[in-house]
């Protein structure tokens, strides 16, 4: 196996939805994102289309722990036990005692739980390489780099391999190449002013490839970033202006959902269908509501710290 290789994980029979990342080391292969335990099967054959199998996986690197991106990483480690994973210092307890987090993910997707995401299995913690953002180490043959980029999560990471740069969800959604980016924005810890900082972070890194969980590879180029910038900007202002608008949530919804679909429409008519699987819009909403509703409470209370 030379260079980078796509693995389509088919998400809800839906290709073109979710993506991992695999390339050889010299030591085994690197996984990035290992997608949810439903697509399991998916990735296996992914990998055998390329010659090579699980066994040959030794380093998994996850670029956050939602279940899209890791919700295989406990399965794949136990049927592997060679390999190790590697995760931002924050999302490491998730990884190890998932209760906490698959009780948040039960209380949004309910009953659909097992078969949106089918299985998540604790990862053990001695199994786990902690990262901060900045750690720089070899991997067989290559030098990989681990950068610290919140916004869509708080522990969200991207990984530098040469050329190549895994962006997670902080590189946006893009489903073709004429589709601009776009900014996923779930709960619970959106946060537009670290997002920014995060992609000046990666636009500066002297690399030639971004390669999108949402998804495929594309050149790294202002043009995508300022996309991503501006589709972001237009985003947040749709909930900003509904909110002091004072329109009731499910009236929020259904507008910025058409708002947004028929943006992806005019792009690439076959965008709005698979751009659903991807990133919900309703789930969009639900974080952007979050993110400026927690910023006028913080506002809020610095103003009655001033006395004003």
């Amino acid at each position: 196996m030379s260079g980078v290789s796509l693995l389509d994980l088919h998400f809800q029979d839906v290709p073109g939805v979710i993506a991992a990342y695999v390339f050889d080391t010299g030591d085994g292969l690197a996984l990035v994102d290992t997608g949810p335990g439903s697509t399991l099967g998916a990735l296996e054959t992914g990998l055998d289309s390329l010659g090579a199998s699980l066994r040959d996986v030794r380093h998994v690197l996850l670029t956050h722990v939602h279940l899209d991106h890791a919700g295989a990483a406990g399965t794949v480690l136990s049927r592997v036990p060679r390999a190790r994973a590697y995760v931002h210092e924050r999302g490491a307890a998730h990884l190890a005692r998932p209760e906490r987090l698959l009780a948040s993910a039960a209380q949004i997707y309910g009953d659909q739980m097992e078969r949106l995401w089918g299985e998540f299995l604790p990862v053990d913690p001695d199994r786990l390489k902690i990262l901060s953002g900045g750690e720089h180490w070899r991997a067989g043959d290559l030098e990989l780099r681990a950068l610290s980029t919140p916004g869509h999560a708080v522990h969200h990471l991207a990984y530098v391999a040469g050329d190549d740069v895994f962006v997670g969800d902080v590189g946006g959604i893009r489903l073709s190449e004429r589709q601009t980016p776009r900014a996923p924005t779930p709960p619970p810890d959106i946060d537009l002013e670290a997002w920014r900082a995060s992609v000046q972070t990666l636009r500066a890194l002297d690399a030639r490839t971004l390669h999108l969980a949402h998804f495929g590879a594309y050149p790294q180029s202002a043009a995508h970033w300022d996309g991503l910038l501006e589709t972001m900007e237009t985003d947040a202002a749709r909930v900003r202006e509904a909110l002091d608008a004072g329109h009731s949530p499910e009236r929020l919804t259904a507008e910025f959902t058409e708002g947004l679909l028929e943006d992806l429409a005019a792009q690439d008519a076959s965008l709005p269908d698979r751009y659903e699987f991807a990133c919900p819009p309703w789930m969009s909403v639900q974080g952007l509501v979050r993110y400026w509703t927690r910023r006028a409470a913080r506002s809020g209370a610095e103003a009655q710290g001033r006395g004003e």
